[in-house]
């Protein structure tokens, strides 16, 4: 029995050592193995300090072994595993980053193109802008067309540039607006302010360079025309014809200034038959123009003997008479008559610049019409 305790005692010793191999907190565990063989043996001698020592040694060995299970150090199958585990994350993390990289950089590249695209958008965008500004100023060139910018209007048919020029519009007539007031006027004047001012045009010169006035004679296009005497391009793209065709101008003709008068006056019926604009107010519209009433020459002939004779039978009594109306000449035909209010007695809308009756005394406004109502 001896030699076996010695043995058990052995195993416990041994065993609790070999804890501290896994843990250095197992040698508490072999002290108190210890401590209980110590109290055994002095049992054994009659030296009793606890009744039960050998539960010393089984707190000891029991102690050992929860400790070092649960302080024991991973095993080598262990370690690996873990350390698979370790490399499997940092493998997977790696291909995340990899992957976030690649799609950072595909976005970038992405954006580079999406930015390189829009620039050569642009640039082919404004290249074929300049091109076709190129194309247009070459046009405008080959008709004779200039860009200016209108400032302000001043009636219907004449405007103010930003240069300061005054410009009137060729073959077309508004009702008057400024010095005098005919019906549709301020219809007119505005509407050509609504259209005009403050806008870029294009100008066009027929013949004349100016009037009397030092007003720069014109024919306005609010686009470039690729054919100017295109008939669809005159109604949708030149202001004198939308003056016409809206009824808000009568066709006017002087020459030499002619190069459109047959399509003012083509557009002038085509409002006057849908009573448009100023031809609401009648056939003569409401203002001069070429569609106008004229009086038939054998009626002036007649009114303007029967004013001679009798200006003839009275001269030796008042040769100074202020009364007499008209005479007429034995060379040419001409008409003279003393005032407007003897000339609208045969002529009631006054007569044009190139009438026999005209006169530049009875023409005060100097546009070429002669006691105008």
């Amino acid at each position: 029995m001896g030699i076996l305790r010695w043995i058990l005692s052995i195993v416990a010793i041994l065993f609790t050592l070999s804890m501290t191999i896994i843990t250095p907190v197992a040698w508490i565990g072999v002290l108190i193995v210890l401590f209980g063989l110590y109290q055994i043996a002095q049992k054994r001698k009659g030296k009793i300090t606890f009744s039960k020592p050998g539960w010393f040694v089984a707190i000891g060995l029991i102690f050992s072994l929860v400790i070092s299970m649960i302080l024991v150090e991973p095993s080598e199958e262990n370690t690996k595993e873990v350390a698979k585990q370790e490399d499997k994350l940092a493998s997977e993390q790696a291909r995340k980053e990899k992957e976030e990289e690649a799609k950072k950089k595909a976005e970038e590249e992405a954006k580079k193109k999406a930015d390189a695209e829009a620039k050569q958008e642009a640039e082919a965008k404004a290249n074929a802008e300049e091109e076709a500004k190129k194309k247009q100023e070459e046009l405008a060139a080959s008709l004779g067309l200039e860009s200016v910018t209108v400032a302000r209007v001043v009636d219907g048919d004449t405007i103010e540039l930003s240069d300061g020029r005054k410009v009137r519009l060729i073959g077309v007539n508004t009702p008057e607006s400024t010095t005098r007031t005919e019906e549709y006027g301020e219809e007119a004047s505005n509407y050509t302010s609504s259209k005009l001012e403050g806008k870029q045009v294009w100008l066009q010169k027929d013949v004349s360079d100016t009037d009397r006035y030092d007003r720069y004679l014109r024919i306005i296009w609010l686009a470039i025309p690729t054919d100017d005497m295109n008939e669809s391009e005159i109604r949708s793209k030149m202001f004198n014809a939308d003056l016409v065709l809206n009824g808000y101008a009568e066709p006017s003709t002087y020459p030499p200034d002619v190069k459109y008068s047959d399509y003012f006056v083509k557009f002038a019926k085509e409002a006057r038959e849908n009573s448009t604009g100023l031809w609401a107010f009648g056939d003569s519209g409401t203002t001069k123009g070429d569609l106008d009433t004229v009086e038939t020459a054998s009626d002036n002939s007649s009114s303007s003997s029967s004013s001679s004779s009798s200006s003839s039978a009275n001269t030796n009594s008042n040769s100074n008479n202020n009364d007499a109306s008209t005479t007429t000449s034995s060379s040419g035909g001409s008409e003279y008559f003393q005032n407007c209010t003897e000339l609208r007695k045969v002529y009631p809308n006054g007569v044009p610049s190139d009438h026999p009756a005209y006169a530049s005394k009875h023409d005060r406004d100097k546009d070429n019409w002669a006691c105008e109502r």
